[in-house]
């Protein structure tokens, strides 16, 4: 019998749909080389991770049609927050109205996403989005609200830019605990992950407030925002030590610098 070469077993396997790799293993039956076991085995696997999250996206979109269903809900809007715990930049808070289909791939909360990918993913989001929506919060405005009021604030709006596209909202999809916004919000615990539209609102936020963040690096240099997007990581602090306070940092968030400016 003359041998496949492992090489062109490697590229049909790697390229093979279910159907087609079990093909290629009848048609290996008998070769007893380890390689082209190991080629089979991580087909396999890869077949079964395709599989899985297949299974995982038909989920998503599956649990918001339920929670629609029961509800006799028609048009749902998913909402969710980025930015809320940062020490400069703004609160980002996305809503999104899906179709059912087509599904867009690898939708997921945004911190489950490899950021190589999000853009892809928001973009792709925009696409199919019956409605969308990303509202800010400046750093003034949250000194002076509160976060919770901020929250409150952005949530509001977003639902409202929505429906001014056109979008008759008749249920409100929150990740998280209850915030009483409207008679239409139902809250969702770890929604981000569970739920489709919740999910494509967090990639939203997210890309969006990191794009900017990344701007305002550039205006404001020396604080490394491209990397830290505002949030308090040792390096940020250090910075804030060294340069002081920006006109983009929420100074009821930094005390503490507050405090040793004054000795």
């Amino acid at each position: 019998m003359n041998e496949i070469p492992i090489a062109d077993i490697r590229s049909l396997a790697e390229a093979a749909d279910a159907t087609q790799l079990a093909a290629l293993e009848r048609s290996l039956q008998g070769d007893a080389r380890k390689g082209v076991a190991a080629i089979l085995k991580r087909a396999h696997a890869r077949l079964d991770a395709c599989k899985a999250e297949a299974d995982r996206l038909d989920g998503i979109y599956a649990f918001q049609e339920s929670l629609a269903q029961d509800a006799g809900a028609r048009c749902v809007v998913g909402v969710d927050e980025v930015g809320r715990g940062p020490l400069a930049g703004p609160l980002a808070v996305g809503a999104v109205v899906l179709p059912p289909a087509p599904k867009v791939a690898g939708l997921n909360d945004s911190k489950q996403v490899k950021e190589c990918d999000r853009a892809a993913i928001a973009a792709e989001v925009k696409r199919v989005a019956l409605a969308w929506s990303v509202q800010y919060v400046q750093p003034p405005q949250i000194d002076e609200l509160g976060i919770m009021k901020s929250l409150r604030l952005a949530f509001t709006e977003a639902v409202r830019a929505v429906e001014a596209q056109g979008a008759a909202v008749d249920m409100i999809l929150l990740d998280g605990n209850p915030m009483h916004l409207d008679p239409r919000e139902t809250n969702v615990v770890k929604g981000d992950s569970k739920c489709a539209s919740i999910a494509a609102a967090s990639i939203l936020a997210k890309v969006a407030r990191d794009e900017l963040m990344d701007e305002l690096d550039a205006k404001h240099p020396g604080y490394d925002f491209a990397s830290n997007k505002g949030y308090g990581t040792q390096a940020h602090r250090d910075a804030i030590r060294r340069l002081g306070l920006s006109d983009i940092h929420r100074r009821s968030y930094c005390g503490e610098f507050l405090q040793e400016s004054l000795f």
